[in-house]
């Protein structure tokens, strides 16, 4: 279980940053005060605009970034004091996690269980069956470099999973992706669900949301401004799918914003 309570995260602007932002403000709250529960064994959904607060409350939950208020814990271990005990236990997947160009998808992997302080007979097996589920076999030999964005994917989320990890955390899992490499990635989630595994992933693809998530939260300016089912966000927006919903919250949101 992953319990956030009252997490704000308020970063520093420098003068670059206040011109890319059109603000004179010195600082950027980008998450506000958000508070939710990840049940085990559920897929759970961030949806979001970019910039909406997804990928800095998932670096939170990872022990990438310290809250600047509030408390995140996972499976009872606090992200600041237990943030060792935290990393054993999730798999993390950004799409800013980039591989070494000049080594081989083999090498990377190994690389990464020996960091994870695997055995090299855990590795050998773990590489077998990710790199076989996701096609990679026939590519593990070649650079980085020279692999597909599809592949390099594929490779990231192989070495993300390489410890078998009890909670998986994957910001933004298919963007960029053709439809058929992003279809393997949803169906080994929906797999990782079948055994036991909780899952949070953060998406602005509402389709991809409204068929994977178990439960969704709307975040929209850093701020949580719904949180359930599918069917219980269709029942309380009155909309037809989730991004009629999705726009529903937001004009609201809007609105309530503009005093």
């Amino acid at each position: 279980m992953i319990q956030i309570q009252h997490l704000s995260k308020v970063f520093k602007l420098n003068k670059k940053q206040q011109k890319e932002l059109k603000t004179k403000e010195t600082t950027k709250k980008a998450v506000d005060n958000l508070s939710l529960t990840v049940n085990d064994g559920e897929i759970f959904g961030l949806l979001g605009t970019n910039g909406a607060g997804k990928t800095t409350t998932l670096r939170c939950m990872a022990t990438l970034l310290k809250p600047t208020e509030g408390q995140i814990t996972v499976n009872g271990a606090d992200t600041v004091k237990d943030s060792e005990k935290v990393r054993r236990t999730i798999g993390f997947l950004t799409n800013e996690i980039k591989m070494d160009p000049q080594f081989s998808a083999d090498y990377m992997f190994s690389f990464f269980g020996r960091l994870r302080e695997m055995t090299e007979e855990q590795i050998s097996r773990r590489r077998e069956e990710l790199f076989e589920y996701f096609g990679i076999t026939e590519f593990k030999d070649k650079k980085i470099e020279e692999l597909s964005s599809g592949m390099k994917q594929k490779v990231s989320i192989a070495v993300s999973l390489i410890h078998d990890p009890e909670i998986v955390i994957f910001d933004e899992p298919t963007t960029g992706l053709d439809i058929i490499t992003a279809k393997a990635v949803i169906d080994y989630l929906q797999k990782l669900k079948t055994e036991g595994k909780t899952i949070v992933i953060s998406t602005h693809i509402m389709s991809e949301a409204q068929k994977l998530c178990d439960r969704i939260a709307i975040i929209i300016d850093g701020r949580l401004v719904a949180c359930g089912t599918l069917d219980m966000l269709l029942e309380e927006t009155k909309a037809g799918d989730l991004e009629e919903a999705f726009f529903e919250y937001y004009k609201k949101h809007s609105q309530e914003a503009a005093g």
